[in-house]
Order: structure tokens, then sequence, then C-alpha cells
């Protein structure tokens, strides 16, 4: 994605349990055949996929060619539809809340959160991940942040 421009879109998708190593092989294949055909009104897109930390599905769109339109968007939801069947996951649970505790990257829902910044076993800094980003640039830089830096600040207030 180095070669994508900064402005790329991109399309975060989260699942409720981190894939093993077959699943992310199937995956992975899956995504490449995808992205290497999804086109918007008969136009091939730039288009790449990548997994992070096991959990996260990265769709990046270049639109410096060939912007995405809504006929192709539908069509990439309509694949991570067939996708969450086929491994048994949930990538459409926006209270489904990922964080990092060292180099491990976990996911609780809303209530389980809140309860850990109640206990204190989260706080401020903790890295949460913005999947709302809808730039390459925002992705390098918003994504992956500090609990106080991200819309989860504002969520959580009264508990932190």
């Amino acid at each position: 994605m180095n070669n994508f421009n900064d402005t790329s879109r991109v399309w975060i998708y989260q699942s409720n349990r981190e894939l093993n190593t077959h699943e992310i092989s199937r995956l992975e294949t899956i995504l490449d055949q995808f992205t290497t055909e999804w086109t918007a009104h008969d136009n091939l897109l730039k288009a790449k996929s990548e997994i992070r930390y096991n959990r996260f599905i990265i769709l990046m769109v270049d639109e410096s060619q060939y912007g995405a339109s809504g006929c192709s968007i539908d069509k990439s939801v309509r694949l991570m539809k067939e996708i969450e069947q086929t491994f048994d996951i949930n990538l459409f649970d926006r209270f489904n809340i990922a964080y990092k505790t060292g180099e491990e990257v976990k996911s609780v829902s809303r209530d389980n959160f809140e309860e850990l910044l109640k206990a204190k076993k989260l706080n401020n800094e903790t890295i949460v991940f913005n999947n709302l980003v809808a730039s390459k640039k925002d992705f390098e830089t918003k994504w992956e942040v500090q609990l106080k830096d991200s819309w989860h600040n504002q969520v959580f207030s009264s508990v932190l």
C-alpha cells in the first residue's frame, strides 16, 4: 500500500475474534482475488487488501485513477458478509472494541470495555483502534492511537 496516494480511501473491518494462520491464508487468497478484479463502472480499481493483527481486514482504493462507486462499495460489503459466513466471524459489530495490551490485540464488548476502564485495567494511554478512518494518511497516523486521542475518549469520558 506504500505506492498508494495519501488520499486513498480505506475501509476497516474488525473481526470479533483473532483469526488463525489457516484462516488468514484462506482469507488472503479471497481478498487478493477480489481486489485484483474489483471494478467501478467496468473500470478496474487500484485496490489492495491487508490483514493486520490477525483481526483487521483493511481494504484500500487509490482513487487517483478511478473512484469507488456506490456499486463497487456494495460489492465489498457483500464480500465481507460472505467472509462472515465462511469464517463464522462478525465484522459489523460496532460495539466490539479492540485495544492493545502490550503487543497483543484484544477485543471486548462496549460494556466490558467500560468495566475494564472502571477497574483501571485500561486508561487514557491504552492504544485503541479508530476503525472510522477513511484515508490512507489517517490510517497511518490516526488508526492506532491512545484512548485520550480517539473518539473513545468522548464516549467513555464519564468513567475516565
